[in-house]
């Protein structure tokens, strides 16, 4: 069963984020050093947490991964994905790993 990671980077007083980094260069090492595990990658910019409503989140990157083992070896091979975070955002990521209902 496939599974998928999300990275989300939230919002908060004092976060900055590059998004021209991030959709370019950052995007590019997780291609390189990962992607061969990934069955689908969606990155997405937040406009909105809803109607009136700032966004929650600078960005989510959610990552589709045919099964755990896939998933297992993407993040096995993340170091260096890991390291270029500093170069785009003093934000803290937030992880969720779930399990794909269709």
């Amino acid at each position: 069963m496939a599974v998928t990671l999300q990275v989300m980077y939230p919002i908060s007083d004092g976060t900055t984020f590059d998004d021209a980094y991030y959709a370019s260069t950052h995007m590019d090492l997780v291609n390189e050093h990962m992607g061969q595990h990934i069955s689908d990658t969606v990155v997405t910019k937040g406009l909105a947490g809803g109607p009136d409503t700032p966004p929650a989140f600078h960005a989510v990157a959610t990552m589709v991964f045919a099964d755990q083992g896939a998933m297992d070896a993407a993040l096995g091979a993340a170091g260096p994905v890991l390291a270029d975070i500093p170069n785009f955002t003093n934000a803290a990521p937030q992880m969720l790993i779930g399990q794909t209902y269709a």
